[in-house]
């Protein structure tokens, strides 16, 4: 079993924001594998299932994302190495990606989270959101929606992450790392 994980926050207010791009990879993700809907309550999150894939997006806000992973992870047994988390990233440029076992959390409170109820060594997909001119606006900078010129490249981003997260699942790290990660996404869009 798979466990495809994208942090982000729920209600409308933020459905359009940088911290969200994991939900919107995951909306993808359940489209393209027609997955069906699975939430329970004890949950704490959207659950959908396709076969031996299993989508969630955690809706304890990404803070407390660490809590609804853990009670998937624990309900269904899925083994730690079989756990694909998607996230924002500001340490990348926007539309950059990149591939990682494990590491730090760079500040990031999904993660925080993640790490202190499943350990570190899940598969990381990182996500480039762009980074603000100041440490003191990260907080506002990532819980504010993409900008309009960015919107037509996040539809081809998502699809792109999307279709390397279904590879993660079949084929070595390494080869997605090589075939899919982005410096940027002009890459994509030549």
């Amino acid at each position: 079993m798979i466990l495809f994980v994208g942090l982000g926050n729920p209600g409308s207010q933020y459905e359009n924001t940088r911290h969200n791009i994991g939900f919107k990879v995951i909306d993808k993700l359940v489209n393209d594998f027609s997955a069906r809907d699975i939430s329970k309550t004890s949950f704490q999150g959207k659950l959908y299932r396709a076969a031996n894939s299993l989508f969630l997006k955690p809706t304890t806000f990404m803070n407390l994302s660490g809590r609804s992973v853990q009670y998937v992870k624990h309900f269904f047994k899925v083994e730690l190495e079989d756990i694909i988390v998607i996230h924002d990233d500001i340490d990348l440029p926007f539309g950059a990606v990149r591939f990682k076992r494990g590491g730090g959390h760079g500040g990031h409170n999904g993660l925080k989270s993640l790490d202190m109820h499943i350990t570190k060594e899940y598969l990381r997909v990182r996500v480039g959101v762009g980074k603000p001119t100041h440490k003191s606006q990260v907080s506002d900078y990532v819980l504010h929606d993409f900008l309009q010129d960015e919107m037509p490249m996040l539809d081809a981003l998502i699809t792109h992450v999307a279709k390397a997260c279904t590879l993660l699942a079949t084929e070595e790290l390494n080869e997605v790392k090589s075939n899919y990660s982005l410096k940027s996404i002009e890459g994509l869009m030549s």
